[in-house]
Formats: structure tokens, sequence, C-alpha cells
């Protein structure tokens, strides 16, 4: 039986609708009212990752100190919420809701993300509530400086559309599965949207519910995810055949000052194999600022031990 191009256009329909019908009764309105005007992208998107009622949305829809937070679920409901943990690093959000009978959407694998893959972004851009784009992933692994002036690091790009409004709502899979959380487009451009991956978001969520912040430290780079050539790989007898390139290096940073340069390919922290910019935002935790530790990097067929002292974030 031939495959016509409305069979295939049918099957990309049903795997972008099924996506939607698992995630959609999720995804929530965030309002951040300011006294009696709004300012600084106060109306955004989230969802509800925990059926207590806690709401994962972007830092920046919730900066500045609103006086009160809304979020509306998809039945109509609105409820009062609160802020449980902020890191603008990362622009990401926590929030609290008080309700019953939600819906949680789960999350998913953003580590295995393929250039090419189908990808659904979820939210309410200009108010318009449950709007739907879909697109594919871009790249992986990219970077981003954060409001903060802090290199925002592993995110996952998307031609997806995204508009004002979209921030903090949810990037999903076929399957309907959170891998990313919508945080920025560029403006100039035509399909270049980012996403916070889930991986990060793994990692900074629970440091967020416990202390309502996150202790980081930094190395003063900029990276991409990116493979490793076979033949470097089995020569220095490396455990993983990815790594991740460093794009830019921060003048008179801990990276500089320790040898790292453009162009290096980060392998190892401290002998724990680096295969994406999330190895590094899981190893760099608060407690390793101010200890030598040793970076392993590949310079074109070279490894070099380097010495690296991160500093607190």
């Amino acid at each position: 039986m031939q495959v016509t191009d409305s069979d295939l256009l049918d099957a990309y329909s049903r795997a972008v609708t099924d996506a939607v019908d698992t995630v959609a009764g999720a995804v929530v309105k965030v309002d951040a009212e300011h006294g009696s005007r709004r300012r600084g992208g106060g109306i955004g998107s989230g969802f509800v990752f925990a059926p207590d009622g806690l709401v994962l949305t972007n830092a920046h829809v919730v900066e500045g100190g609103p006086k009160q937070l809304t979020v509306t679920l998809p039945d109509g409901r609105s409820c009062a919420a609160s802020t449980l943990g902020v890191d603008p690093d990362t622009d990401l959000a926590v929030l609290k809701i008080s309700a019953t009978d939600l819906h949680v959407a789960p999350f998913g694998d953003s580590r295995g993300l393929r250039p090419g893959q189908i990808v659904i972004a979820i939210g309410n851009p200009f108010g318009f509530q449950h709007t739907v784009t879909a697109g594919v992933v871009s790249a992986t692994g990219r970077s981003l400086r954060a409001r903060t002036g802090r290199l925002m690091t592993g995110l996952v790009q998307t031609d997806a559309a995204l508009n004002p409004g979209n921030s903090g709502g949810p990037l999903v899979n076929t399957r309907g599965e959170v891998v990313g959380i919508n945080t920025a487009v560029i403006v100039p451009a035509q399909g270049i949207s980012f996403a916070v991956s889930a991986e990060t978001a793994r990692l900074v969520v629970p440091q967020l519910l416990s202390e309502g912040r996150v202790r980081r430290s930094y190395l003063g780079i900029a990276g991409q995810d990116v493979p490793l050539p076979r033949r470097v790989v089995r020569h220095h007898h490396l455990p993983a055949s990815s790594g991740v390139l460093v794009v830019e290096v921060v003048e008179k940073g801990p990276a500089a000052r320790a040898g790292v340069a453009s162009g290096d390919l980060v392998v190892s922290f401290n002998g724990e194999p680096i295969e994406r910019t999330d190895d590094l935002h899981r190893v760099l935790t608060g407690d390793r600022a101010g200890t030598v530790a040793e970076l392993g990097v590949l310079r074109g067929v070279d490894f070099l031990a380097l010495r690296v002292t991160p500093e607190p974030a």
C-alpha cells in the first residue's frame, strides 16, 4: 500500500494532538499583578508538575516582587499563588497553589533530544490561553545570557513559534512529556526559540523547594554539547562519546585563569565524565566554590588536565 502525503500529514497531526491531549490539562496562565499596573513580563504560562499544587514557570514572569500572583487553570478556576523559590540564573520559579483535581504534566528525558525531533509548545501568548505551536528541535546544549548576566547553558533550541506570554509554558515531546520550559525568543530572528531543559529543571527544582534558591559555583564559560571525534575517544580511552565545546571564556574568570580557551572540549571534572552542559550544572554546586578541581579538556588531539578553582556564582 502506497503511503501518501496526506497519510504522513495525518500521522504528524495525530502525534501533535495526542501530545496536547496528554499535557494540556496541566498548563496554566500566570498573572503577576504589581498594584494598579503590570510590568516586566507579568503575564506568562506555567504547568502543574506535582499533584499537591506545585507549578513551574519562568523567574522573569514573577520577578519584581509582585503584590499578587494568580494562576488560572484550564477549567477556568483562578487560584492565588505563592512563590516557593526563584532562580534567575536558569529563569525558573516554583509556585504553590491550593486546588484539587489537578492534572499533572510528567517530565521527560531532555538528554535524549535530537535535532529534527518534533516538539510542541503550549502556553498563553498575548493572553490567549492554551495556544499550541509545533516545530522541531533545532539544536541542544545552546547558551544564552540570562537577565542576571550569567550564561544559561544546556538550552534546547527549537523553531516552535513563541510569543510574549509563552514564557514558562512546557515544551513537550510527542509522548506529552515535558522536555523543556520555554524561556526566550530571539526577536529579530525567525523561528529561533529557547527552552530550559527538563534536566536542568530536575537539578534546580529540589533546591528551590528546600532552600528557595540555588547555591552554585561557576567556571566562566559558555558551552555547547557536541559529539567527540571517535579516534580521539579511542586514543584517550574516554568513557563518553560527547563533551562540551567551549564557545566563550569569561575574561579573568576561573576557567580563563586555569588556561581554558575557546575551542577546547570539556570532557571531565574531577575525573567525572562531562557529556553535556547539564553535567556541568550538576557538578558545580555551591560547595565547589574555592576548591581546586581538575578539568579535563581536549585541545586538538591532546588531553589536558587543568587545575581550576570555581568561584561562587
